[in-house]
């Protein structure tokens, strides 16, 4: 099997997590031509393209396979670091600036629980990189190896993969006094949704669509929506009269206690059940990271059903 190297490995993954020669130029501090240089050598030893030049850039299949390889030896070297550190406690650490470990999370689980879970991680200065993406979609970055875990609701596990149950996040429908009283004052109903806004992260977000499905037990449903990309946003601009919201109950509850949301549908939650999915190698620090999500989530989510 040929070696390549390890710099020009780098500097592929550079041009994808970069988007572009230039950016990824000034992140490994060379001239554009080197990063070129590096590329064409890099392809000429494999024997194929690695980058389709469209905008925005792609890793073609071979170069995705390179770019899962790098992620791997990134993992290595961030392994190494931490038993180096155990050794020599006071020696300086610290991986690479360049050398992110990257996984993809949704924005729920970041905004109510993923961060607590990786909090001790991050105060060990290990070099994250969190992609947030809907939970539906966390699974492609895995799977073109843009990162080496992701939460996701795909139970599933890809190749080379394992996979870890996390729980069930619950999502209500909720939204302020003010909105149900004057757009809603016979409650939620399959028929009174239509006079209302959804608020949607954005396109990929069929929530409120599965929410008004589920609890009314409807085959399709059209509805109204505001494009937000932020779960806190959600709630503040639920809260505020902007429209509806299907939220993480986790991030509702205390607005709910205050009686500045009220929840449209009582006794209606949906249930949405979180994986954990990452390779399976053995690495202390995916170790790391499987044991500290799975033990948040188990405090903090429902269990399956």
């Amino acid at each position: 099997m040929s070696t390549f190297d390890p710099a020009a490995l780098e500097c592929l993954a550079a041009i994808v997590e970069e988007g572009g020669f230039e950016r990824a130029a000034q992140r490994l501090n060379v001239t554009q031509s080197a990063v070129s240089q590096r590329l064409r050598a890099l392809e000429a030893q494999v024997g194929s393209v690695l980058i389709v030049r469209s905008r925005p850039l792609k890793p073609t299949s071979a170069g995705q396979l390179l770019l899962k390889h790098t992620k791997q030896l990134r993992l290595l070297r961030a392994d190494l670091e931490r038993d180096l550190q155990d050794l020599a406690p006071s020696a300086p650490g610290g991986a690479r600036e360049d050398e992110r470990i990257a996984i993809a999370v949704n924005a729920d689980s970041i905004a109510t629980w993923a961060l607590d879970a990786l909090h001790d991680l991050a105060r060990q200065r290990l070099p994250l990189e969190i992609i947030v993406d809907d939970q539906d979609f966390t699974q492609e970055w895995l799977r073109s190896g843009q990162v080496l875990g992701c939460v996701t609701t795909l139970k599933q596990a890809l190749r080379g993969c394992k996979v870890v149950p996390l729980g069930a996040m619950r999502y209500v429908a909720v939204a302020s006094p003010g909105l149900v009283q004057r757009h809603l004052p016979q409650g939620l109903t399959p028929h009174s949704c239509r006079d209302v806004p959804f608020l949607s992260f954005n396109r990929k977000d069929d929530m409120p669509a599965e929410f008004m499905m589920r609890a009314f037990g409807l085959k399709r449903v059209a509805l109204h929506h505001l494009f937000l990309p932020s779960s806190e946003g959600q709630v503040r601009a639920a809260i505020a009269g902007w429209g509806a919201g299907v939220v993480p109950e986790l991030l509702a509850r205390p607005a709910l206690a205050a009686g500045t949301l009220v929840d449209l549908a009582p006794g209606h939650a949906l249930p949405i059940q979180l994986y954990w999915h990452c390779w399976n190698l053995e690495s202390e620090v995916l170790d790391s990271l499987t044991e500290a999500l799975t033990a948040t989530a188990a405090r903090t989510l429902a269990s399956a059903t």
